[in-house]
């Protein structure tokens, strides 16, 4: 049977002609990001990000999940409410009870008895949405999706994946559901969840999702634990026996950790010419695999480069 896709020597070599006849090759959009300069590299503060250590696994593998939380103005009132719940130590000993597949992982109290810290806001639906002057809305025209007599985007900001409606200069903004995107399990409406219960995204993007459920960080790191654990077989992907759940060792901030213990991470400015570069390669790929490019791409094809930053 012929190969389908190229092996990782084959992709290497492969170039496509120049139209001088000479050898060009094209770089992918990996290779793009990781040519940026150090520059176009934003670090990522240990105080946002959110560490979560599994139960070790079959092999006792260390299973650690790390996660950003998301940035000022999105979903503020949440985050400060997460930022407690892991200084409280809260979800030590609780679980993941439900991975539904090709939708969610989730993790909390699976009694929903377990009192939770003094001082929790509750926060307003209305803070699905920010409203107002964006500080900087760096807009692609490959992203541009026209909605009825509204425009409509999709965009990232400070490093984010973002939608909007209005005029980029005064618009209703708002986070998008993509793969690896955290955010907040709640009941129903008006109910808006106090950040105890957290989902992280492991499958196809539920854009439904979007203004209707707080989105509060995203994984940089792990999220193959989350992603490969076995489906639930209950309704919406819930467990039916403690057994199968996956006990929590702990969740901490990173700044809570030993100094040499703490990750660290960095991702591509969504500002930069690289990110540029590296959006409209992933948009439209040129590199020698590729047919046709396609002249556009949904907002979560896009993921916004991560990488991990050895300690010195």
């Amino acid at each position: 049977m012929r190969q389908m896709l190229l092996t990782a020597a084959a992709a290497a070599s492969f170039v496509l002609p120049a139209h001088a006849g000479e050898p060009a090759e094209i770089p992918s959009p990996g290779e793009i990001a990781a040519a940026a300069p150090a520059r176009d590299w934003v670090p990522i503060a240990p105080s946002d990000l959110l560490v979560m250590d599994l139960a070790p696994g079959a092999a006792g593998e260390p299973r650690r999940v790390v996660i950003q939380l998301m940035p000022p103005p999105f979903s503020q009132g949440w985050i400060a409410n997460i930022r407690k719940l892991a200084a409280a130590h809260w979800w030590d000993g609780t679980s993941v009870t439900r991975v539904q597949d090709n939708y969610v992982a989730q993790w909390g109290d699976p009694t929903e008895k377990k009192p939770l810290p003094a001082g929790l806001a509750v926060v307003s639906e209305n803070d699905y949405v920010m409203r107002g002057d964006a500080p900087r809305w760096q807009r692609f025209s490959n992203l541009l999706i026209p909605h009825s007599d509204i425009q409509r985007y999709t965009s990232f900001e400070a490093g984010w994946p973002v939608a909007a409606e209005g005029t980029p200069d005064s618009a209703r903004r708002w986070p998008v559901h993509c793969y690896g995107m955290v955010g907040v399990g709640r009941n129903m409406s008006p109910d808006t969840g106090s950040g105890a219960e957290l989902y992280a995204v492991i499958g196809h993007a539920p854009r439904h999702l979007d203004r209707n459920i707080a989105l509060v960080g995203r994984v940089v790191s792990g999220i193959e634990h989350l992603s490969s654990l076995p489906r639930g077989s209950e309704a919406l992907g819930f467990y039916k026996d403690e057994a199968e759940r996956v006990p929590i060792t702990s969740i901490r901030l990173a700044t809570e950790l030993p100094a040499a213990g703490q990750p660290k991470f960095e991702y591509l400015s969504t500002d930069s010419e690289s990110f540029a570069k590296y959006a409209d390669a992933r948009a439209n790929r040129r590199d020698p695999f590729f047919i046709r490019p396609a002249g556009g791409a949904d907002i979560c094809n896009i993921p916004v480069p991560v990488r991990a930053v050895a300690a010195k």
